[in-house]
């Protein structure tokens, strides 16, 4: 057994993991790791990538460079062109980013699942009833982003981003040991809403940037701000940005979620099923 495989033996351990992603001082440790992933000394950096390839499957032959400055910078690394290909049917919704998808499928009322047996409501989500009511009885997709995956997330079609919501909040991890045992933890956790309309339909497509511990940071590129722990919300920013489909709209500083919501004329395509892996472009929505 090699040291990496005993080590994911332990960490797998639902207690253990738990208690070692959630069971300590998880602002205090997040504001620590985004202070200390952006040190851009070559020991520092080296030591970190090492330990980070210890508890994931870090694959950096599709990074577009071979050197980073800090562990942040390969955490946030870009990919070669043409690396994800974007599926250009106009009436498929693509996958904004890399993932592996949880909990999806039809929207009961407002009502959705972060895991089976532990619904939640659009509105404790969102903080908004408007916009949970444009997505009532639509159709949504959880997306979660481990550590190892490429960080940045894309525009699932031609849209236009109308509004930005900064939700301040925890910081529990996202995985789905945390899924099965705290209630309503997306609604708990840092999120970002970015509100679009598709640009072809008007139809309302939300995305909700989804925090986690280790993960309280998100960079949107059409907005000059770090959202961050720093900042108390909700905080509402106005924004009329234009996106082509597969156009990059920001990143997280590390894995995260992203959940993706729809209205009732959209559907699941066929390959989006609990526990698969999507990329960025492939099919995720059709519709219907």
């Amino acid at each position: 057994m090699t040291i990496r495989s005993a080590i994911s033996k332990v960490c797998q351990q639902e207690d253990i993991n738990f208690l070692l992603t959630n069971r300590i001082p998880r602002r205090l440790v997040t504001r620590f790791m985004g202070w200390f992933s952006q040190i851009e000394q070559p020991l520092v950096r080296e030591l970190s990538i090492a330990t980070w390839r210890l508890f994931s499957d870090l694959d950096l032959s599709e990074a577009r460079k071979r050197r980073f400055l800090s562990m942040h910078d390969c955490f946030t690394r870009e990919l070669k062109d043409g690396a994800r290909p974007v599926e250009n049917d106009p009436s498929i919704l693509v996958s904004p980013c890399d993932a592996i998808v949880g909990a999806c499928g039809a929207i009961a009322g407002t009502t959705v699942f972060q895991i089976k047996g532990f619904p939640y409501r659009l509105e404790d989500l969102m903080g908004d009833g408007d916009l949970s009511e444009a997505h009532r009885n639509g159709c949504y997709v959880t997306l979660r982003l481990t550590s190892a995956m490429y960080h940045r997330f894309h525009a699932p079609h031609d849209c236009r981003i109308e509004q930005v919501t900064y939700i301040s909040g925890d910081t529990w991890n996202v995985n789905p040991i945390a899924l099965k045992r705290v209630e309503k933890l997306f609604c708990k956790n840092e999120r970002a809403l970015l509100r679009t309309q598709l640009t072809a339909t008007g139809d309302p497509v939300t995305l909700v940037l989804v925090a986690a511990v280790l993960v309280a940071s998100i960079r949107l590129t059409f907005l000059d701000v770090l959202l961050s722990l720093k900042h108390r919300g909700p905080n509402v920013l106005a924004c009329d940005a234009a996106f082509g489909k597969g156009e990059e709209m920001g990143w997280f500083q590390h894995g995260s979620t992203v959940i993706v919501l729809a209205p009732r004329t959209f559907s699941l395509c066929d390959n989006v099923r609990e526990g698969t892996l999507i990329r960025v472009g492939q099919p995720l929505m059709h519709l219907t």
